[in-house]
């Protein structure tokens, strides 16, 4: 069957880079939870990763003001949850409430972990060069934690326009790499 023309708008449809994420800021004694697909690893050790996030969104400033901020990995299991966080504003209402989410305390940034994801990033913000123009963060993992009771977790992965694929079958294939 032959390739035909597909929008340029719906590009990062293709290329998602990894699983939706929450990210979550905490300033002045209120956190927020961020819904968040544009991610991507940089470096192994230390271990670097790029985030991008508009200055519209409310956890901009928050992530401005503090420099860290938390990955949190959710699974399918809290999908609409995670989809109720990339439709409000932290600006205007208690994400964490009104999704139903637990905000746990972090051990090396301010921010909270969440106890409904299946793995935590805690980070620190090492490079805004990119922000002003692109919105992208550089972090640095400085603690990260996963439930051991998870071994496949069916992490979301956005295509666009409220549509998600789950991530399922894990296959092993013989490698070299360490």
């Amino acid at each position: 069957m032959p390739k035909k023309s597909y929008p340029l708008a719906k590009v990062y449809g293709l290329l998602e880079p990894g699983p939706v994420v929450l990210l979550t800021t905490a300033a002045a004694g209120r956190a927020n939870v961020m819904t968040m697909s544009w991610h991507a690893m940089l470096e192994f050790e230390p271990p670097l990763l790029s985030c991008v996030v508009s200055n519209r969104n409310y956890s901009f400033d928050l992530l401005m003001a503090t420099r860290e901020c938390v990955i949190n990995i959710p699974t399918a299991e809290i999908a609409e949850q995670v989809v109720q966080c990339g439709n409000v504003s932290g600006a205007t209402v208690d994400k964490f409430l009104q999704c139903g989410l637990t905000p746990v305390a972090a051990k090396m940034v301010g921010a909270p972990l969440i106890a409904e994801c299946y793995a935590s990033l805690e980070c620190r913000v090492v490079d805004i060069s990119r922000v002003k123009k692109y919105g992208q963060f550089v972090l640095e993992v400085v603690k990260a934690w996963r439930d051991p009771a998870v071994t496949a977790p069916r992490t979301l992965h956005h295509l666009g326009y409220g549509k998600f694929m789950v991530a399922g079958d894990i296959i092993q294939l013989k490698s070299t790499m360490r």
